[in-house]
């Protein structure tokens, strides 16, 4: 029925991703103490946000990145879709950050570190995340700005 509705789903791909990215936050918060929200380490990384330089957040960010690149190494390239111009990333980095700072983090930070913590601020984050992705996918859909 998954096949269905979705037939790009690889649900089992998914799911050990999913592990994976729990473990991940897990050995991060008990090896450093610290949530893993990634925009905080990436910016941490870049010496963009305040206080002295992190060790840690850039260990955390190439782990990212050589994750990436393992997984392709195994299971071949991941296919990519971008936007028709290069200017639906610039106003969506844009805005995404700017909900980043707004919010106090992003999804990985609010809804895999906080809502495993069962922390109210980051369960209402995290569905406000949800719902206006929701509704911006519906909206670009609806005016055939959709790709």
């Amino acid at each position: 029925m998954i096949a269905e509705y979705f037939p790009q789903a690889i649900p089992l791909r998914g799911f050990i991703g999913g592990l994976l990215i729990g473990l991940g936050a897990a050995v991060f918060l008990i090896g450093s103490g610290r949530i893993a929200g990634i925009s905080g380490l990436f910016a941490r990384t870049l010496g963009l946000a305040t206080g002295p330089f992190d060790r840690g957040a850039l260990w955390f960010t190439l782990a990212l990145i050589g994750g990436a690149v393992l997984v392709s190494l195994i299971d071949g390239p991941v296919v990519q879709r971008f936007p028709p111009h290069w200017l639906y990333l610039a106003v969506g980095g844009v805005i995404v950050g700017f909900g980043t700072r707004l919010g106090s983090g992003c999804t990985s930070g609010h809804g895999v570190c906080g809502m495993s913590r069962l922390s109210k601020r980051s369960i209402l984050a995290t569905f406000t995340f949800m719902g206006f992705g929701i509704v911006t996918v519906a909206t670009m859909r609806a005016v055939g700005l959709g790709w």
